[in-house]
Order: C-alpha cells, then structure tokens, then sequence
C-alpha cells in the first residue's frame, strides 16, 4: 500500500511540476510569436491528439510523469512538420531565446510562492514572532503548573520577552541554573507570576517546560506577501546548502527519482497540507536548480545566450549542441548512479 501511494504521489508532483514548467516555455514562445509543434502531457506513445487553429498539437500520452513543450526550429521536427520562416525558435534574437528559457524556472518559482501562500493561508505556521502558547505537553512542568493554551508569556525571571525563540532559550538558560523560573503570563485581561519547577529532562538531555507555539494563519494578500518572503529564505537556505557541498563544509546526500518517489509518498500520508507544502518544495528546487549553468539545463542553454548578448556573436550551432548533448549524457549518468544510490538504501533500511 506505500508502495502504491509513493507511486501515485510522486507522479502527481513531477507532473504538476513539469507541466508548469514547461508551460512557462510554452507561453512566453507563443507570446513571442515563436511556433510550438507540440504541448504533451505525460510521456511515451500518444493515447489521444487535437490540433487547435493554430496548427499546434496538443498531445495526452501514456505515461503521466511530467510532459514537454516542442518548440520550432530546436530540430525536433517530426514527419510532415515545417518550420514557419522567421518563427523558429532558433531565428529569435538573443533577448527572445532567453525570456523563454528562463521562464521554465520562473513558473516554478511562481508555483512554490502560490502554494506556499495557500499553505500559510489554509493551514498556518507556526508563530514565531510571539510568545502565546499553542499546546501543552501532558505531564510536563508547564502542565503542572496550570499553563493554559492561549497564555502569552511576557517575561522570564523579570526579563520582558516577546519572540518564542528568545522565551524558550530564556527559560531553558534559567532553570539551568535554577530549577525555578519565574514567567510572567498573559491570560485574557488577567496578568499572572508562576514559579515553575523546571528539571533537567532526562530523556530530552535538558530543562523542558513542556510548551508548543501556537499557528498563525494570514489573510490573502499577508499570505502572498509572507510566502514571497518565506520563498526567499528557502532558495538562499539552498544555495548556502549547495556552496557549503562544493567547498567540501558538509558532505553530498543527493536523492534520485526514487528517493523523491519515497518522499512523496510519505508527504502525502501526512496530509493534504504536508503534500502541498511538498510540491512547493520540489518546485523551487527544480526551478533554482534548472537555472545553474550546467550543459543540457535551462540555465546552460540561457550561459550561452548571455554570452551571445555579451561578445555580439553565436557560438557555431553545431558545437553547442555537441556541448548540450554530452551535459546531457552526463546529468543521465549521475541519474542512474544517484537511483542505484536510492534502491540500494531502500533495501538496507527494510
């Protein structure tokens, strides 16, 4: 049965993240002017076909993982297709080329911001910026002191606090000293001192006041605007993540289709919002990672555009696409290694 529903999950978030990509392809070339033989859904031999006014085949193939956007003039002419004079994607000046290359990455950056603020709208996060009291745990100190959800805890020890990372930090640093702290409480139009037993945890290895943040949920616009910003903090979290891999700071732990299968898989049976916070998160990873400037990505394709814009000439067609194909080879290459990497460790843990 979890074998089932990682299969399902993962083919429901490569598909949604796929086809947003290449939508963006599609779009912005068909904005442009520029001629699109073809937009598949899925993979494989195609199951059904329409052809709009346009003369564009639209494609619905067997396979549901993912789908492409065939543009013009990339000479990925099938039989009986022709190139319109002037509208191949290859005719386009520099400025053309790289709004459609680089707008894949941007729909699935737009994707994970949209998503990300449906989460923050629909289900909240945790609220950080306050010290009000979501939960309580059983049998802890707070319990029995008669901490109640919804407290708002103003100061520790005579020491105004106003963030919950700065309390907690306070409150452990204190009973660490002495197992009695002194917090003083909010409670609706009522002000309390407690004095809190506060022993060290035997099982957690310190003090624990046995206390959760409450959830904070924004209104439309407060959701878009946080999830932009909560988008942000993500990609340089990566990027920090991926400088500190290349100079050798932490060690690789790169996950194949398989490994994102088994992730997908448990995303979904945490819920509908784990999932969608999921998909956010695979989005912005394949949209920040489709730009590195790597032969074969996006993001090698767009080097040598901006090259072309930079020195005013074009790098010979055919050394370019020589280039692109061994980028190719090799990104397939490290698929293969990474996906044996995966099945073997599912294996092991089982």
């Amino acid at each position: 049965m979890h074998l089932l529903v990682s299969i399902v999950a993962f083919v429901i978030v490569i598909a949604v993240c796929v086809i947003v990509h290449e939508y963006g392809h599609y779009i912005t070339a068909r904005i442009l002017g520029v001629q699109v033989h073809e937009f598949a859904f899925g993979m494989g031999p195609a199951i059904l076909q329409h052809r709009d006014k346009s003369g564009m085949l639209w494609s619905w193939r067997a396979f549901p993982v993912g789908g492409f956007c065939r543009l013009a003039g990339m000479h990925e002419e099938e039989d009986g297709e022709s190139v319109v004079h002037g509208r191949g994607f290859n005719e386009q000046s520099a400025w053309k080329r790289f709004l459609i290359l680089l707008n894949g990455s941007a729909f699935n950056i737009l994707l994970a911001v949209l998503l990300m603020a449906v989460y923050l709208w629909g289900h909240g996060v945790l609220d950080m910026d306050s010290t009000r009291i979501g939960e309580i745990m059983p049998g802890f100190p707070s319990e029995q002191a008669g901490i109640r959800v919804g407290d708002v805890i103003q100061s520790v020890n005579g020491e105004s606090v106003s963030r919950w990372r700065e309390m907690s930090e306070k409150i452990r640093t204190e009973a660490g000293k002495n197992e009695s702290v002194t917090v003083g409480i909010k409670r609706g139009d009522e002000t309390l001192t407690l004095t809190v037993s506060i022993p060290n945890n035997e099982e957690y290895g310190r003090p624990m006041f046995g206390i959760s943040p409450s959830y904070v949920r924004y209104g439309v616009f407060s959701a878009l605007r946080n999830s932009a910003s909560y988008t942000y903090r993500m990609t340089a979290m990566m990027l920090r993540g991926l400088a500190e891999l290349v100079m050798g700071y932490q060690e690789a732990d790169v996950t194949g289709p398989v490994g994102i299968a088994s992730m997908s898989g448990q995303a979904m049976r945490s819920g509908l919002w784990g999932f969608v916070s999921f998909i956010a998160i695979i989005a912005l990873n394949l949209g920040i990672l489709n730009l590195f400037p790597i032969p074969a990505l996006d993001g090698g394709r767009i080097l040598f555009v901006l090259l072309e814009m930079i020195l005013r000439r074009r790098l010979p067609e055919k050394v370019e696409n020589w280039i692109h194909t061994a980028g190719f080879v090799v990104l397939i290459s490290l698929m293969v290694l990474v996906t044996c990497k995966d099945v073997y460790n599912i294996f092991l843990t089982h």
